[in-house]
This record gives C-alpha cells, sequence and structure tokens, in this order.
C-alpha cells in the first residue's frame, strides 16, 4: 500500500519549534475490505510506516502530533506509540460519546497528551474538554471576537491553546497578543520586503558562495577569496577539516589546505550547511530546515527520475525560500545568486508545463501541504513509485537534522566509545536506487551503536545496510553515515538503528 507521512512545525511563542504535526494518508483510505481483517488496515500501514521510518527521524526531540479517528481511538492504536513523544490529536468528527470519554480518562491516566482538532465550542464537548491538554483553533474559520472568548475561557484552565493556520506575520503577532501559546501554519515561511534595506555582508558573502557552488567545476581559488572575507566563515572551514570525519594525522592550517582536504563533493555540503544559519539569522530556526528538507528531498526525488544534473534539484530546493532569509521578492533574489536559468524558471513557474524540475519542485510542495492528490498525481507523472517519495522525505529530514548539527551521527553515539577490531565482515547493502549487494570489508573498529569498515570501492551516505555476523557478534540494521576516501580506499562509519548486538568489553 502507499503511504505518505508528511510533517508541519508547530512553534511557541519565541518562535522555536515545539513539535511537529505528522500528516498521513495511506490508499488504504479508499480501499474496501472485510471488517474481519480489514478493520485496523489503515492503523496498522501508518504505524508500520512511521515505525519503519523512524519517529525519531520525523521528529528529533521535538513532540508529534497524531490525527486519531474513532477506530485509531478506541481501538487501541496509541499503545505502540511512546507516550512522551507523541500528542493525540482527537478529530473534530468525534463524538463524545460514553467509549470516547472512557478511551480519554484512559489515555490521560497513562501520560498521554490530548488536543482537541478544529474546536468550535459544543455543551456536547465538555467531557472531553476536562481531559485536553491543547485545544486548536482555527484562525481561518472562527473569528477573532470568538478566538479571545475562547482563549479567556480554557487558558484559565490550565489548557495550551494552539492557533491552526497561522499564515502571516501579522496574525502571528496578533494570536500571540491574544494570549495563544503554540502557533501552525507558514507564517515563518512568508517573505517581508524592506524596502531600501541593505543586506549585511556576511549575507553577502554567503550569497556568493552559495552562487559559486553552482558551477559544475570548483574555483578552489575564488572559493578561498571568497572565505578570506569572513573570519567565522574562516574558522568554521578550518574546524571542520580538522574533525574527525577526515581522519587527519596532522592539523590542517589554511583555507586552501582546508578546502583540498575536503575535497569538492565535501566543500559544496559545507558551504550549504555554513551558510544558511547565516543567512537565517533573527529568522525562525526552521526556515533553515525547511531549506535543507527541500534541498535534500528535491535531489532524491531527482535521482529516482533520472535527472541527470540531481545538483541542480538540490539548489532549487535550497532557493526556493531565498526570498524569506534576505527579504527581497524571489526573482530579485535568484538574481542575488545568479542562479542558473533551469532553476530559476522552475522556482518562478516559468518553465514550460512538465519540466522535470517544475514537477519536483511541485510534488515537494504538494508533500509539504498534505495534498496528497495531487502528489499523486505528480509522482505519476514522473513514473516513480509514490511510497518512495515517503521514505526520501523522511531521509531528507534526517539529513538535515543531521547537518543543522554539523555531524552525521545520532545525539548519544559520541559517548560509546570505539574499540579497535580487525577480520572481515559481510554486508547487505540495500542503496536508494539500484539493486542490492553483498560486500565484503575489513573491520576497523566498532561500539554498540556502530562499526568502521574499510572497502575498495565508494558506498553512498544514507545506503541501508543489513549484517548478520555471528561470529563477530554484530547483527542488526543501519546505514552508512560517512564514506571518505583514505590512502587509496575508503573509510566507511556505519550506524546500526537498534545497536550491533556487540558487547562493549569490560574493563
Amino acid at each position: 500500500m502507499d503511504v505518505f507521512v508528511g510533517r508541519q512545525a508547530i512553534f511557541d511563542r519565541s518562535r522555536n519549534v515545539y513539535g511537529y504535526e505528522l500528516l498521513f494518508r495511506s490508499a488504504a483510505d479508499t480501499t474496501v475490505c472485510e471488517e474481519s481483517d480489514g478493520k485496523y488496515a489503515t492503523a496498522q500501514v501508518v504505524a508500520n510506516s512511521l515505525l519503519s521510518i523512524g519517529l525519531e527521524n520525523m521528529l528529533g526531540e521535538k513532540k508529534g502530533f497524531i490525527n486519531f479517528d474513532r477506530e485509531f481511538l478506541v481501538g487501541g492504536f496509541h499503545s505502540i506509540l511512546p507516550r512522551d513523544s507523541i500528542v493525540i490529536e482527537i478529530l473534530e468528527s468525534i463524538k463524545a460519546d460514553p467509549e470516547v470519554v472512557r478511551t480519554c480518562a484512559e489515555l490521560r491516566q497513562q501520560g498521554y497528551l490530548i488536543a482537541l482538532d478544529d474546536f468550535v465550542y459544543s455543551s456536547e464537548l465538555e467531557p472531553l474538554i476536562d481531559f485536553a491538554h491543547v485545544i486548536k483553533v482555527d484562525m481561518r474559520t472562527t473569528s477573532r471576537h470568538e478566538q479571545q472568548r475562547l482563549l479567556e475561557s480554557y487558558r484559565p484552565r490550565g489548557i495550551t491553546m494552539l492557533a491552526e493556520k497561522v499564515e502571516t506575520l501579522e496574525e502571528f503577532d496578533w494570536a500571540r497578543n491574544a494570549g495563544y501559546d503554540l502557533f501552525q501554519g507558514y507564517f515563518f515561511a512568508q517573505p517581508v520586503t524592506l524596502r531600501g534595506r541593505q543586506i549585511p555582508a556576511s549575507k553577502i558573502t554567503c550569497l556568493e558562495l552559495l552562487s559559486e557552488i553552482q558551477n559544475a567545476d570548483l574555483n578552489i581559488r575564488e572559493i578561498e577569496g571568497i572565505v578570506r572575507q569572513d573570519v567565522a566563515l574562516a574558522f568554521k572551514l578550518l574546524r571542520h577539516a580538522n574533525s574527525a570525519l577526515y581522519m587527519r594525522q596532522s592539523a590542517v592550517r589554511s583555507i586552501r589546505q582546508s578546502l583540498v582536504v575536503i575535497g569538492e563533493p565535501g566543500i559544496r555540503h559545507w558551504v550549504v550547511v555554513a551558510a544558511m544559519p547565516i543567512l537565517g539569522e533573527n529568522k525562525p530556526g526552521e526556515l533553515v530546515g525547511l531549506s535543507l528538507v527541500r534541498a535534500s528531498l528535491c535531489e532524491r526525488i531527482a535521482q529516482m527520475c533520472g535527472v541527470a544534473d540531481y545538483g541542480q534539484a538540490f539548489l532549487m530546493g535550497l532557493f526556493s525560500l531565498l526570498d524569506v532569509f534576505i527579504d527581497l521578492p524571489l526573482a530579485e533574489a535568484l538574481k542575488q545568486v545568479r542562479v542558473v536559468p533551469a532553476v530559476a524558471d522552475a522556482l518562478l513557474g516559468r518553465s514550460v508545463p512538465g519540466d522535470r524540475l517544475r514537477s519536483i519542485y511541485e510534488l515537494v510542495k504538494s508533500y509539504e501541504a498534505a495534498d496528497w492528490n495531487s502528489a499523486k498525481i505528480t509522482c505519476d507523472a514522473l513514473q516513480i513509485d509514490p511510497f518512495s517519495i515517503s521514505r526520501a522525505y523522511s531521509e531528507a529530514v534526517m539529513w538535515a537534522q543531521k547537518a543543522l548539527h554539523a555531524t552525521s551521527r545520532h545525539k548519544d553515539t559520541r559517548r560509546r566509545a570505539r574499540h579497535p577490531q580487525r577480520g572481515r565482515i559481510r554486508l547487505r547493502l540495500r542503496p536508494a536506487n539500484g539493486p542490492e549487494r553483498i560486500i565484503s570489508a575489513s573491520l576497523v573498529n566498532i561500539s554498540v551503536s556502530g562499526i568502521q569498515i574499510q572497502v575498495d570501492n565508494a558506498v553512498p551516505v544514507g545506503t541501508r545496510v543489513n549484517c548478520n555476523e555471528i561470529g563477530l557478534g554484530i547483527a542488526g540494521n543501519g546505514s552508512v553515515r560517512y564514506c571518505n576516501p583514505a590512502k587509496g580506499k575508503y573509510l566507511v562509519g556505519l550506524e546500526f538503528v537498534d545497536g550491533t548486538g556487540w558487547r562493549e568489553p569490560l574493563i
């Protein structure tokens, strides 16, 4: 069955991300099945997709809001979801009958957070209000007078009030002043044009770097000259080149040497990761994250479609919110970075219908807006499997989280000591594109959460890995965290989702 799983950010009063609403739709929604074997088919599909994709990948350390209809609610679907990270959204269509009220009482007693979605007051809802932690109010369908009445009624009762469909900065300011605690919508991604505003020098430097990495052949001397203009960027580059990622025996001490050490792919990645947070200064942090997710997702879809220059798709996603970053109309903002015509035309809607870059961008926007019908139509036009988009989206989210934290590992793996280990190990590789294959590699070191191997040929970052080496005490599923050239071979780091199965020796 095809499953789409997307997310939309929920912000606090300081415009920091509090959580994400997870949005999903399955083909089971329109499939007729027998009651005996299909009553919870949709629930099972959604549960499996979230769990296989990885809730942590979708949420990080934030809360996840998930819509529950009546069958989900009374059917015990919540039991497979972690209570410390999930908020159960009760849909407005659910009636407060005795079974629903009893279930809500049990959920609250078990420690789950409960939200009432698209709230419109009715006396019949009072039994559910007693168990609610969050009430969500649609700003599009609820008058401001009624919103103020709801705020005055429920905030004193300790209920968190959330404003939905906040689409402009003016609406956000009004909602915050009115007393809302949380906010959901794309207000943070709407440009605010300030006439006569001068772009700060640090942002100009970043725009120059982003412009430079669009060239098929990087000009190292030109990039070196741009980085030299900004002390903060130079420091970031040196720190990156001297990180454990590159396994250097001696320190890197110059900008030129740093660029040579990390190589062309590394330069393109570093520029994006270093420049975007600077462009995003004084902007909601989610803006940078959304840009990186869009960039990675566009690139992954382009690879699925067989687009030769999928780097253009990456830049298209990255620049799609450039107008918000520098407070200029998008057409003018794209001129600032001298975006290649194909990318600019796709972003500005000037491409001919059927243009693949334009279709990829439309697919990404449909996915973000949970417009699944449009998403599936575009998938069909691009001749790609709709289910693969959900996985690509999850992987793009995870990549963006790792990039923003300047690391390619989960939050706790640094505390796991690695121990030297020698021997040969067999691994099953499952790349995003291409057939599965089995390789033999030299084991370098191991920890309870990952291993390091040496191979003859490069392995793409993100490739899924399966291992079952009982003799070595290593078994499980993981993914490629990094792949770096080393002495004519490649040093590859693997991270295992649920641990390697290897036991750390007692000291």
